[in-house]
């Protein structure tokens, strides 16, 4: 079991930091948020992962994380501020999606390893990592394609958590 947390708390430790270089390395004001977001979501990942551990009562909360990224899609959108997207970037954006598909898969492995209350966080933190790949879609289709991005009326994949 304390596996489990240890790869857990070092995938989110990892992304964290990765999302963290990929803030400091964009332009865009309103991606570098989202990416500052997603760093934070995992932050609070480990944090329940460390609980977990330690066999502390976990409480496992809602956040505004999607709201909060649905309104920075919209400024961008609003705004059109697509000069400061780098097209470039978007190989690097494809690795974090890479990366939250594993944590996803992963999750939901362990999933079926623990109790069921264990079970249930397991698959509510899968979720969050699905829907955080499908952020990272929407930024890769904005920096590959803004003016198609832009123009899409169904532009965000976003669900409620």
């Amino acid at each position: 079991m304390t596996d489990i947390y240890w790869y857990a708390k070092k995938m989110e430790k990892d992304g964290e930091a990765y999302y963290r270089e990929l803030a400091v390395g964009t332009k865009s004001v309103g991606v570098r948020k989202i990416f500052e977001m997603l760093a934070d979501e995992e932050v609070k990942h480990f944090n329940l992962f460390s609980q977990m551990e330690n066999h502390d009562r976990v409480v496992f909360t809602e956040s505004p994380f999607l709201d909060n990224v649905r309104n920075v899609f919209e400024k961008i959108r609003e705004e059109k501020s697509f000069g400061d997207l780098d097209a470039s970037q978007s190989g690097l954006y494809r690795k974090a999606q890479d990366l939250e598909e594993e944590s996803e898969k992963f999750y939901r492995e362990k999933a079926e390893q623990v109790d069921a209350k264990q079970r249930s966080i397991l698959l509510r933190i899968a979720a969050q990592e699905r829907r955080h790949y499908r952020i990272l879609d929407d930024i890769v289709q904005m920096v590959s394609r803004p003016q198609h991005w832009l123009e899409n009326a169904e532009f965000y994949h976003g669900e409620e958590y």
